[in-house]
């Protein structure tokens, strides 16, 4: 017997053997991330555009950058990454007719 670190693994991490998405807590806290770091770029902007008042073309830039941030942050923060299309196997059995002869019709 060997007392080689192959034969026991002694961390905790697990081995990942799929192609499996992040969870949806940790795709979740990441958007709450960059919702929340856009939002919070909003509110340096009007500060230095507040600074920056004696260069008007400079605070309008400002102004103008914090303008849309909410409505960016939102739709980053609702974007989710879109579903992998995947092959499901089926099964397909060829379809047949019960009978295949004519059938008398009677008109009431």
């Amino acid at each position: 017997m060997s007392n080689s670190s192959h034969d026991h693994r002694d961390d905790a991490d697990p081995v990942l053997i799929t192609e499996a998405a992040p969870s949806y807590e940790e795709e979740h806290a990441a958007r709450k991330r960059k919702y929340m770091t856009m939002m919070g770029l909003r509110f340096p902007c009007l500060i230095l555009a507040g600074v920056f008042y004696h260069t008007w073309w400079l605070a309008l830039l400002f102004i103008v950058i914090s303008i849309p941030l909410p409505w960016v942050a939102v739709l980053v923060a609702n974007d989710r990454p879109p579903r992998k299309a995947e092959q499901v196997s089926r099964y397909r059995r060829e379809a047949r007719q019960i009978e295949h002869r004519e059938h008398r019709i009677i008109d009431g």
